[in-house]
């Protein structure tokens, strides 16, 4: 059937229009009170059309629709349609993140981690934590306090010692039969359950009573134990504050515009309290057509099918599709749900609030501005899943020339910046030939045992260049140290790519590949450290080759020993210099005799060039 024959053939029903270009992609999801009228509009005389919609139209070649039997119908529909394919002539909702959630995996030794991503895959999620804040600090308690697991590795009871965590009395160290039964870690992770799902009463209840348990048992390291957590408990009840059903739940949005980019703002309020905010960016509008109403009005829809909704919303300037979408809000909250664009007061203040916010964030993003450290790592903990905010991250690569001259860099950053007085860089000396694999792990075991037997700060992340085969033998280094708690990334780059990064593989979790988005500042961290690692094994391996041409050079000298290498390679720099340098500039360092033998030397290897 002919595009034009489907135009003749629209229902006038409502419902959902789908657009597509020659090679069958989706590049528009629409809807309409009127199929037939909304789409036979596109095809008419264009002179009212914007340049986006002609520019759409030029690339329509067919299109599908879906009727329903309501506008609300059609709005919903609209809305999962573009959530699901992106058309690119659609407004999608960018950097489109949860709130922070904890999970607690479905494993028969379970773990906590913070996640923004809630998926089907058997794990308990407990949220969301509003600030964000308080998810990694709950986190952190949960790991001092109730010591469960944070590593990735297989946990069989059959590992002859605990690692380091353990010792740091940070995890019950499952992994070792004789140090936890099941049943123990059962009992601690049913606890933390407890704490997660906010039953603070019952969980205080239970320990008071353990506690008392083992005092007239005579057990009091084991009463000591319930007794702190008994009180830290108590103490975190008074203090936590997560996402609640209360009457003055508000979300309020702002957003700040220049040409094709913009940055949008969400503050929430709960209790009448702002407690979190999420921010979202687009850089790709059509900046002559832009029109405020409709783009809130499509990223509203998109935004509240799958979250949270709020009693009331405050937007900035009113849209065409509010009443309907206030239908919608109101059937999936179950109490009416009011959108409100106010045009006064302390309501229109609170948006101008907003939009101060959302302006700064612009300035963040798009003139890559200073960021907020600490934000920065909370970001990057929360993406990759770890149990502590990395605060101290170390990167390794390894650089040679098939198998020569094989060395590694290390770069340290603390609190986002780097420390350049940590670097290191290290010379392989047990692998021959050109194994990256080997040589990482080298790399890998003589740093941390180095760093162990001086008692040195270990770090909460370790960056890996390279993909499974690497991240695996830094892995079985750290384990033979006992660091396996430690997370350990790898930075994945394209084929036929030095300077991208293309994903990020977190060992253990290889099949859950985490996608590099340069815009995000937390992925422009990772960024910078993979650089300067990069650089650090580069400019080693470059000087290891030129001391080893320069000695290999003068080796073919006579009586040019190790000494006189040193000394000339000290006053002169390189082999280059040495080589242009005269019988009279030489015979200081050498004696005059062996600086005659020098000169002629690279004076036949020149007279050899020229012929």
């Amino acid at each position: 059937m002919t595009l034009d024959e489907k135009l003749k053939n629209l229902p006038i029903s409502p419902g959902v229009y789908i657009h597509k270009n020659s090679d069958g992609k989706i590049i528009y999801v629409g809807k309409a009170k009127n199929l037939k009228n909304r789409v036979r509009s596109y095809f008419q005389s264009n002179r009212g059309h914007d340049a986006k919609t002609r520019e759409l139209v030029r690339r329509i070649t067919d299109f599908e629709f879906i009727v329903v039997d309501s506008e609300v119908e059609a709005l919903v529909l609209e809305s999962n349609l573009i959530k699901k394919h992106k058309p690119r002539f659609n407004v999608l909702l960018k950097d489109d993140k949860q709130y922070p959630h904890l999970k607690m995996t479905n494993e028969p030794f379970p773990k906590v981690v913070i996640t923004r991503k809630i998926l089907r895959d058997g794990s308990s999620y407990y949220g969301p934590f509003l600030p964000a804040a308080l998810a990694r600090r709950t986190l952190d308690l949960i790991n001092r306090a109730f010591q469960l697991r944070t590593c990735d590795i297989e946990i069989d009871g059959k590992l002859p010692r605990p690692c380091l965590e353990y010792h740091l009395k940070r995890c019950l160290a499952p992994c070792v039969k004789e140090l936890c039964k099941p049943d123990e870690y059962q009992q601690a992770t049913s606890d933390v359950k407890l704490l997660l799902e906010g039953k603070n009463k019952e969980l205080a209840a239970e320990l008071e009573q353990r506690m008392w348990h083992f005092s007239q048992t005579e057990n009091y390291e084991l009463a000591a134990k319930y007794r702190d957590l008994h009180k830290t408990v108590l103490a975190l009840a008074e203090h936590q504050k997560m996402a609640t059903t209360a009457d003055r739940d508000v979300d309020i949005l702002g957003f700040y515009r220049e040409k094709q980019r913009l940055a949008l703002q969400l503050f929430t309020m709960r209790e009448g309290k702002i407690v979190g905010r999420r921010e979202f960016f687009w850089e790709d509008l059509d900046a002559e057509n832009f029109d405020a109403s409709e783009f809130l009005g499509e990223v509203l829809a998109q935004y509240y099918s799958t979250d949270y909704v709020p009693l009331e919303i405050h937007v900035p300037a009113d849209f065409a599709d509010r009443e309907i979408l206030e239908t919608v809000l109101t059937e999936r909250r179950g109490r009416k749900v009011k959108i409100l664009d106010p045009k006064r007061g302390q309501k229109r203040e609170m948006i101008q609030l907003v939009e101060n916010n959302a302006k700064i964030a612009f300035e963040q993003r798009f003139r890559v501005l200073k960021a907020d450290t600490e934000k920065v790592l909370g970001d990057l903990q929360e993406i990759l899943e770890l149990p502590h905010l990395p605060t101290r991250i170390e990167s390794f690569d390894i650089s040679n020339i098939q198998g020569a001259d094989n060395v590694a860099g290390i770069v340290v950053f603390e609190n986002g910046k780097p420390a350049r007085a940590e670097y290191r860089r290290l010379i392989i000396k047990t692998v021959e030939g050109a194994n990256d694999f080997a040589s990482m792990n080298e790399a890998v075991f003589r740093r941390y045992k180095r760093l162990l037997n001086e008692e040195k700060p270990l770090p909460q992340l370790i960056f890996i260049d390279g993909g499974k085969g690497q991240i695996s033998a830094a892995a079985a280094a750290m384990q033979t140290l006992d660091l396996e708690m430690i997370p350990i990334v790898g930075l994945v780059k394209p084929p036929r790519k030095h300077s991208e990064i293309s994903h990020l593989l977190r060992f253990g979790r290889e099949d859950e590949p985490v996608a590099f988005e340069m815009g995000v500042p937390a992925f422009r961290l990772v960024q910078q450290i993979r650089d300067e690692t990069h650089k650090t094994a580069i400019q080693y391996h470059r000087k290891r080759r030129e001391m080893r041409d320069f000695t290999s050079e003068l080796t073919a000298i006579p009586k040019v020993g190790e000494k006189r290498k040193l000394k000339l390679l000290r006053n002169f720099g390189s082999i280059e210099r040495i080589a242009k340098a005269t019988v009279e500039e030489l015979s200081p360092f050498v004696g005059a005799k062996t600086a005659r033998e020098i000169f002629e030397h690279f004076e036949k290897q020149r007279n050899l060039a020229i012929k």
